[in-house]
């Protein structure tokens, strides 16, 4: 018996002994996973309209699975529902002293209730109202109150031992621009050029990047090695020269000292200076609020989240659930896991296979199934949330993490989805638009070795339902 043979008789095994199956998969979606070698024991998957009772198409939909990103649907529609679109975060200055003449005589005080998108941008801009405000001179120390999030200590290779990359950014109350460093590369010649924003006050670049002739542009970033030492940027490795101007976004600081190093750089800019050191703790009870600033509303901020699958901020977005007014309790990942499964208790959803762990995704642990998956989604498109909701998914073949796929069929323009992608995860979850005007939920994950060769079945089953229905 051939290869072909074997795999075509353990594939029909798969179909006849899968947990539930309410149709047939089309013919495409199965000769899309055979060529994958794809059985369906690896997949997951959830086919019903918005208003419908019972799926069309079910294979092992209660099976618990690793959802990849789609888990951040939970957390953005959970938070939607919870916080409201309006809500925004706030961070606050405080004067550890008394004001005069532009001279404060204490600490400035910082302190974070967890924004996930706290810009470099937005960050000079407040620092030029504290300026406007009357304070140029701070004869005092900077002290950061990140008091707001109860964090165990954080290790950003524990996922997959690449501490650097900028997904594995760990969340923070006084997170400030993703605690991202961004290094553009620009070869000239025979040289390259390495700038990095933002300035770090008191870090210098040493910079020993050669130039090759050829290389793999797709894994460019593996052949360059930026690290901290002491307050040296170092940049060693080699650049392909054929691969053009390029950028890297890096992590490579603690998130206190990056905000230290940011501000003291930005602060000299704005005209502001600064005597002292960094000093963390908390708002003293004598200190003054001086400025607040307000982050865009939560309905603008899910649309980063899940259109770009932004796993620092979705982090952050899961910790805030837990934040409650009391300085005493504050949020905490135990915390917002429970208060997901108790928002899901008050809504009717019976998730009993749910582990949440960060609420982004980027996790071995997370575990839901499709039929869950299809469940939350059917809840949203039911609920007066559920244009934000929806317009916060990437359009396929339009924007975000589908910009690219299945661009320029019948189906670009047609279909909400959000994507997930670990490796051995491949996950699809959200809204086909159907020929007829019907609107369906699609849920389809992949948890295989080979899931990365997946994406084509999961094609096959969009562009199936877009044209069935």
């Amino acid at each position: 018996m051939n290869m072909f043979i074997r795999f075509s008789v353990a594939l029909l095994l798969s179909l006849v002994t899968a947990s539930v199956v309410a149709a047939p998969l089309p013919r495409s979606v199965l000769s899309a996973l055979r060529q994958a070698n794809i059985p369906l024991s690896g997949v997951g998957i959830e086919v019903l309209g918005v208003n419908a009772r019972k799926p069309v198409i079910s294979v092992n939909a209660r099976q618990p699975m690793n959802p990849a990103s789609t888990m951040k649907l939970l957390t953005t529609y959970a938070a939607l529902d919870m916080l409201g679109p309006a809500y925004t975060w706030k961070t606050e200055a405080y004067l550890g002293g008394k004001l005069e003449k532009g001279v404060l005589h204490g600490d400035l005080i910082l302190k974070g209730y967890g924004d996930p998108d706290l810009t470099l941008e937005q960050f000079w801009l407040w620092l030029r109202d504290l300026r406007s405000r009357g304070l140029k001179e701070i004869r005092g120390n900077l002290v950061l109150d990140r008091s707001a999030f109860q964090l165990a200590p954080y290790d950003p290779s524990e996922f997959d031992n690449d501490p650097i990359r900028a997904y594995n950014v760990g969340p923070d109350a006084l997170l400030l621009n993703f605690n991202a460093l961004r290094l553009r590369y620009i070869p000239e010649g025979e040289k390259v050029e390495v700038v990095a924003e933002p300035d770090l006050a008191g870090t210098r670049l040493d910079n020993h990047v050669t130039v090759s002739a050829t290389g793999d542009c797709n894994n460019w970033t593996d052949a360059v090695f930026p690290q901290m030492n002491g307050d040296t940027l170092l940049l060693e490795g080699s650049f392909p020269l054929d691969c053009g101007e390029r950028e890297q976004h890096v992590n490579l600081l603690p998130h206190a000292q990056y905000l230290y190093d940011v501000f003291r750089a930005l602060w000299q800019e704005v005209g502001g200076k600064l005597d002292g050191e960094l000093r963390e703790g908390i708002v003293p009870g004598d200190a003054s609020l001086f400025s607040t600033h307000l982050s865009a509303p939560l309905a603008e901020q899910i649309r980063d989240i899940n259109k770009f699958s932004n796993n620092v901020m979705a982090r952050q977005l899961f910790l805030t659930l837990s934040l409650g007014p009391d300085p005493d309790t504050p949020a905490s990942i135990n915390r917002s896991e429970q208060v997901v499964h108790d928002w899901l208790a008050k809504n009717k959803l019976h998730f009993p296979e749910l582990v949440v762990d960060n609420g982004a995704g980027l996790s071995r642990k997370a575990r839901i199934s499709p039929q869950s998956i299809a469940m939350l989604l059917q809840e949203a498109q039911h609920s007066s949330l559920q244009p934000e909701f929806e317009t916060s998914l990437p359009i396929v073949g339009v924007d975000g993490t589908l910009k690219k796929r299945l661009s320029g069929n019948s189906v670009t323009g047609h279909a909400h989805l959000k994507t997930g992608t670990l490796e051995g995860v491949k996950a699809i979850a959200g809204y086909v638009h159907g020929h007829s005007g019907k609107q369906w939920i699609v849920v389809f994950v992949i948890n295989h070795p080979n899931a990365a060769a997946g994406q084509r079945a999961q094609d096959e089953l969009i562009e199936w339902v877009r044209h069935q229905y």
